[in-house]
């Protein structure tokens, strides 16, 4: 019992009393943020309008680090083998912990043991949206066409595998019924054709469809999530117009390397949030139809492993494996 005693009186070992205090001064220098695609587009965009605000809400610099290559599995691995001190953080996404964990068997990182879930950013939704010369005005009406003209459509998408493709493949089975699938390198050159009429229609994310339904040359038919989006009051969601499972959407969150400390994740979720409530953010991330949602590690991993639980499934059903 004296023994007992003199041990808990004795002061923390070195080694374990830094270890405390550096977790307490979290963070006492600049973190990395590693942005898994290549800069100037929309998720780079997303990454530095929201660390710009995180730096300021922490007293530390976020250096940006645009690692593209491999649909993000450079960038993923390259996080989940860093140090998990907070140091490092990744802005995952639909792809990188959705979609691609679900079409591709031989995945150098697993999507949910590897990393710390930190908290969600935001999402958006998809828009189905056809030619403005198909002659249909709405979704009853393109799935009537698309059962009276079997092989006759066909659906661009941004490649195999890629929400585009994905979220039509569910369309096609949830409505039973069919279009030719044909795969570009990249949402651009798919509107090109769709605009063109090479292809009849289109599952892209919102942001990338707003310039092309303002010009009146494709016309949206419905969107994605669990309700209508403020910039498509008009249009109804796939939920509301009876097909459920479409409340996926384009989304956007924080992870880090697996086993964060508790205190360390539990100030980067909490000042992520208060982020993600500041008017201005929000007004910014308008550009890219993302609006803010913050939630806890917690939520943000059960949101994960729902995701990739749905298009596993579709992926599955529709025989869908980039690795075979």
């Amino acid at each position: 019992m004296q023994r007992r005693a003199l041990l808990t009186a004795l002061p923390l070992a070195p080694w374990l009393a830094a270890d405390v205090q550096a977790q307490s001064a979290f963070p006492s220098r600049p973190l990395r943020y590693i942005v898994p695609v290549a800069a100037g587009g929309g998720s780079d965009l997303i990454g530095r309008t929201v660390t710009e605000r995180w730096s300021r809400q922490l007293g530390q610099v976020f250096v940006v680090d645009n690692l593209g290559g491999g649909g993000g599995a450079i960038a993923c691995q390259t996080t989940a083998k860093a140090p998990a001190d907070g140091y490092t953080l990744l802005q995952g996404y639909v792809a990188t912990h959705g979609t691609s964990p679900a079409t591709r068997s031989k995945l150098p990182y697993d999507a949910l043991k590897d990393f710390t879930p930190v908290g969600m950013i935001g999402a958006t939704p998809n828009v189905l949206v056809v030619n403005a010369g198909l002659p249909v005005q709405t979704l009853a009406q393109f799935v009537d066409y698309l059962r009276r003209n079997p092989g006759k459509v066909s659906y661009g998408s941004a490649g195999q595998g890629s929400l585009t493709h994905l979220t039509m493949e569910l369309f096609k089975q949830a409505s039973d019924s069919f279009a030719v699938h044909i795969p570009y390198r990249g949402i651009a050159p798919a509107f090109n054709d769709l605009l063109g009429g090479q292809t009849q229609a289109m599952c892209p994310g919102l942001a990338a469809a707003l310039p092309h339904l303002r010009s009146g040359r494709v016309r949206a038919l419905a969107v994605t999530g669990t309700a209508r989006h403020p910039l498509l009051k008009e249009v109804p969601t796939l939920v509301e117009s009876g097909y459920a499972g479409f409340d996926a959407v384009q989304w956007y969150g924080v992870v880090g390397p697996a086993g964060l400390p508790a205190p360390v994740l539990k100030t980067l979720n909490d000042s992520l949030n208060a982020v993600l409530t500041g008017p201005d953010l929000r007004e910014r991330l308008a550009a890219e139809a993302v609006e803010p949602q913050a939630m806890t590690p917690e939520a943000f991993a059960a949101f994960i492993r729902r995701d990739i639980a749905r298009w596993t499934q579709i992926a599955r059903a529709r025989k869908i494996d980039l690795d075979t």
